[in-house]
């Protein structure tokens, strides 16, 4: 054998190991892609509709209970009539105080009465009488 040969045969081995590539990731055969669907958030709770308390004041009997027409019979135009959601705020008000009167339907679906009353002095802001303050102005 030649040198040549002996020397190429030899190097034969080194040249093959250099030349090895890592093995590659086996693949899978025919395996689908697996679609995974976007999330959803959760839905909120159902709330069921429940009707407001009526708050009890001596002398706020007649005011209680009162759907709007009534209560503009009574006090006047208001200065605010404010709408949110089911909710109506009748706000009136004169020289002595301001009354907030706010009115919830007594059944899902009916026309909203006065089941809360709050009152206020014009000049600062202070809490009232609820009573006193409904008798100051219907009597204007």
């Amino acid at each position: 054998m030649s040198p040549k040969l002996i020397v190429s045969l030899a190097l034969f081995p080194l040249l093959a190991a250099c030349a090895a590539t890592a093995p590659s990731q086996p693949q899978r055969p025919g395996t689908p892609s697996t679609r995974i669907p976007p999330t959803q958030p959760p839905k909120p709770p159902v709330q069921s509709w429940r009707p407001a308390r009526e708050m009890t004041i001596p002398g706020l009997e007649s005011v209680i209970g009162a759907d709007s027409r009534t209560l503009t019979q009574m006090f006047g135009k208001p200065r605010l009539d404010v709408t949110e959601g089911d909710v109506r705020k009748l706000q009136f008000s004169g020289r002595p105080c301001v009354l907030d009167i706010y009115l919830y339907p007594p059944r899902q679906g009916a026309d909203p009465r006065a089941t809360y009353v709050d009152a206020r002095r014009e000049s600062d802001g202070q809490d009232v009488d609820r009573a006193a303050c409904a008798a100051a102005l219907r009597q204007r």
